[in-house]
This record gives structure tokens, sequence and C-alpha cells, in this order.
């Protein structure tokens, strides 16, 4: 339970990690963006196919896995559809934190409560390392995240300050989500290998539909296909380490 807390808080402070250096640089090139969003989806992709997926596996069966991915990839989607998405561009002109600026906070709230609930399932199955796995890769993906909402806030003219705190709180919500997917699984057993497999379909939408479309859009496909195999390749040895 204390390793849960305290994985979920470390990957939910990976938001506010990559919010920081907006404190001190004034924008940051696309190429680099590109290249940071293609190295997390590499780390998200080999923590499902060599972390997740094999675990559900070893938890349940293989209907139970097959259920969880396409629960997993339709409640994201869902979430996609029915939430503002955050395009940085489309929001240029906004002055001033008004509705818009609260509805796309909401929209990382709910995004982050399938990350969290997926760290608590991990933690709960009997694989100790996979917990701590699953909670870098998240971590992982939370830093482009809280770097995106960050210059979204300070463009909508939020103070530096004040959009480091709303990533802050925005981030937090893995840890209470996190907590309830420890105890869920704890508690009614079979849930794990479900949990596993639904965590698993949540982070490949992420990768597929959000993260790779994202780096290949600005003319630096080349170096973000690079820094996506070394991010896989960087998830492989953490996973080897952890066991």
């Amino acid at each position: 339970m204390v390793s849960a807390i305290i994985g979920s808080f470390i990957s939910a402070m990976a938001t506010v990690l990559g919010a920081l250096p907006l404190l001190f640089v004034k924008k940051l090139s696309e190429k680099w963006k590109d290249i940071l969003v293609a190295f997390t989806a590499g780390i998200m992709v080999s923590a499902t196919t060599f972390g997740l997926i094999p675990q559900a596996l070893e938890e349940s069966k293989l209907w139970i896995l097959t259920v969880g991915l396409i629960v997993g990839i339709l409640a994201l989607d869902l979430i996609e559809k029915n939430v503002p998405h955050i395009d940085i561009e489309r929001y240029k002109s906004v002055k001033q934190f008004d509705t818009k600026s609260l509805l796309v906070i909401i929209a990382l709230f709910l995004h982050n409560i399938p990350e969290g609930l997926s760290t608590g399932f991990s933690y709960a199955s009997e694989n100790e390392g996979l917990g701590p796995m699953i909670a870098i890769a998240i971590g992982a993906q939370n830093i482009p995240e809280g770097l995106i909402l960050a210059v979204f806030l300070i463009q909508s003219s939020v103070s530096k300050l004040r959009a480091i705190l709303i990533v802050t709180i925005t981030g937090l919500v893995e840890v209470v989500s996190a907590i309830v997917g420890y105890f869920t699984a704890a508690y009614i057993s079979w849930l794990i290998g479900f949990g596993l497999s639904f965590a698993a379909g949540a982070m490949l939408f992420i990768v597929y539909k959000e993260l790779i479309p994202e780096t290949h859009g600005h003319g630096y496909e080349r170096p973000a296909t690079y820094s996506f195999i070394i991010g896989l390749i960087v998830m492989i040895y953490i996973s080897y380490f952890f066991g």
C-alpha cells in the first residue's frame, strides 16, 4: 500500500517536472518537443509489451486480457471524444484564464484517472517489480503532458507560478485513483488481470492516438523515430532490472 502511494506520487510529480523548465525557458522548440514525446511513446509501448500484457496473462485468462484491452481502449476513446483536447496552436488567441482553460484542466483530470488506476493495479500484482516499472512509464508520459499543459496556461496569460500549481493539482489525482485501484484489486483478486489489461489498452491508445501522431507533423519524423526506439530500449533495461 505504502509503495503504491509513493510510486503513484512520484509518477504524478513527473507532471510537475515537465512544467518546471518553463520557469527558466521562454519557448521549447518543436524539434525537442517531438523528441521528448517520441521517447515517452517508446517507453510506454515497451512497458505495455514486456510488462503489463505478460503479467496480465499470468494473473488471469486470455479472454480477460482481451476484454480488459478493449475496455481500456474504449474508455480512453470515450474520454477523447467527450472532453476537450489540449491543442496549443488552437488556443493561441486566448488572453485570460477563462472557461475554455478550465475545460482543458478538467480534461487532464479525467485523463489522469485511468493512469492512476493502472499504477494501483500494477502494485497490487504479485509481480513486485511491475508497479515501479509502470510508475516509471506513466511518469515519463506525464513529463511532456505537464509541459504541454503549462505552455497552454501560460499562453492563456496565467502566471508561471499559478500554472505550476495547477499542473501539480492535476497530477495529484493520479495518487487518489492509484489508491482506489490498489484497494479494488487487492480485495477482488480477479480484477488484477483485468486492471493490468485495462492499463495496457489505455496506454496503447494514448501512444497510437496521441503521442506518435504528435511527433510526425513538424518535419522531425526521423529524430523522433530514433527517440522512440531509444525509449523502448531504455524501458527494456528497466524491465530487466526490476525483474
